[in-house]
């Protein structure tokens, strides 16, 4: 089979990838995105229970800097994000007892925002790489059904999956860079989706947020707006509960994670349906002070994602295009 050629191969179709892909291809850059899923998006991830949508990965985004909150505001022009909420309830039947950001959701679900933007895009899913080497000065990146070769990678997806490719390939990164990536860590979620009959009394505008608590996160998907089918509520538990539970039983994890919603669910309030997702890299812990780092002794690699000057969906988006950035100066440099 003969491999694929490209300028640039993308490793992730997440907000990095994508962020990184569409500032490369404006640039006249060659581009090809690869991804492990079967749909763009990573963590912006939203899934169908019942006639309902449920947002179960990332679950809105907030604007720190003037870049996002530009581009944050073309969105809402465009139709696609909102602006969810101002804040939270901290867990009491009392509305938006916090303060903070704007919150802002995607119209539909997380995940049509990375759609949206893969538009235009040359974008492989169901990718799973095996390897990536360096070889005659080109990369070449493989799964079981496919091989690429490029002039430069960009890896996205969480950095032990990064590593472990590059590791396979027996590509050899300077030993201060492997020491700082090695040093990138993350915590696990597992989300629970639960599909009800009746009413919940979560308060408005549909979120109750505890940081310090078990089940720091609970949303009903039909209050924020996405799913006005059917009334279908986001939990996630902490790292403590997810790591303790990791390799528990479905029912299980179901069973403990629905005891959380007792309080909000009146008498009539029925479980319809319930799924879980389990997010081993939901949320990096240890960052990289920096954007994106590009390879001290390979300049035509780079990693970024949002645990690169992140986290959360800004850093992300930050990071692609700082990413992209560096690959570009690469590229131009080596001509």
């Amino acid at each position: 089979m003969d491999p694929k050629k490209v300028e640039v191969l993308v490793v992730g179709a997440g907000v990095s990838g994508l962020v990184a892909a569409c500032s490369l291809r404006e640039a006249g850059h060659n581009v090809l995105v690869v991804d492990k899923g079967r749909s763009v998006g990573g963590r912006m991830a939203t899934r169908r229970v019942g006639a309902g949508l449920a947002d179960h990965g990332a679950q809105y985004f907030t604007a720190r800097t003037a870049a996002f909150e530009q581009q944050i505001d073309r969105w809402i022009e465009e139709g696609l994000v909102y602006l969810w909420a101002m804040g939270f309830s901290t867990g009491s039947l009392t509305p938006n007892d916090t303060v903070g950001h704007p919150r802002y959701a995607v119209r539909g679900g997380m995940n049509q925002l990375t759609k949206h933007m893969a538009l235009g895009l040359d974008v492989e899913v169901d990718v799973r790489l095996d390897r990536i080497e360096l070889a005659d000065g080109r990369w070449h990146a493989s799964s079981e059904t496919q091989q690429y070769v490029a002039d430069a990678v960009i890896l996205t997806p969480p950095v032990p999956q990064s590593l472990a490719l590059l590791d396979t390939g027996q590509v050899r990164l300077a030993p201060a860079d492997r020491a700082a990536l090695d040093k990138i860590s993350y915590s696990p979620c597992i989300a629970a989706m639960f599909r009800f009959e009746g009413e919940l009394t979560i308060p408005a505008p549909g979120a109750i947020q505890r940081p310090a608590n078990t089940i720091p996160w609970i949303a009903d998907n039909q209050q924020k707006g996405i799913s006005p089918n059917e009334k279908v509520v986001t939990l996630h538990a902490d790292p403590d509960y997810s790591r303790r539970y990791w390799d528990a039983p479905e029912v299980e994890i179901l069973e403990t994670m629905s005891g959380y919603l007792q309080p909000y669910m009146p008498p009539g309030t029925r479980l319809q349906e319930s799924q879980i997702k389990r997010w081993r890299y939901s949320f990096p812990e240890t960052l990289y002070e920096e954007s994106a780092l590009l390879a001290a002794s390979l300049p035509t690699l780079a990693f970024g994602g949002d645990a690169f000057g992140g986290p959360r969906v800004e850093g992300a988006y930050l990071s692609g295009l700082a990413v992209a950035k560096s690959v570009t100066r690469s590229l131009q440099n080596r001509a």
